[in-house]
């Protein structure tokens, strides 16, 4: 059987933790910041940890 490719959209927004989790980085922040308040815009700057329940979906495409 060849070889699994890594997925390639998934490599860009994704990375693992030294303990296996895998870290994303937040959602609606790519435009219209102006609406936005100082406080959410201060929540979106930290990176999250992909949902339990969406890990082993994230983890086939990373080829982990």
């Amino acid at each position: 059987m060849p070889k699994m490719k890594t997925h390639s959209s998934a490599k860009k927004r994704f990375k693992v933790t030294g303990s296996g989790k895998i870290k994303r980085f937040k959602a609606r922040t790519s435009h219209m910041m102006r609406n936005k308040t100082k406080k959410a815009k201060l929540r979106l700057r930290h990176a999250g940890l992909v949902d339990k329940a969406d890990e082993k979906r994230i983890k086939a495409l990373l080829c982990l």
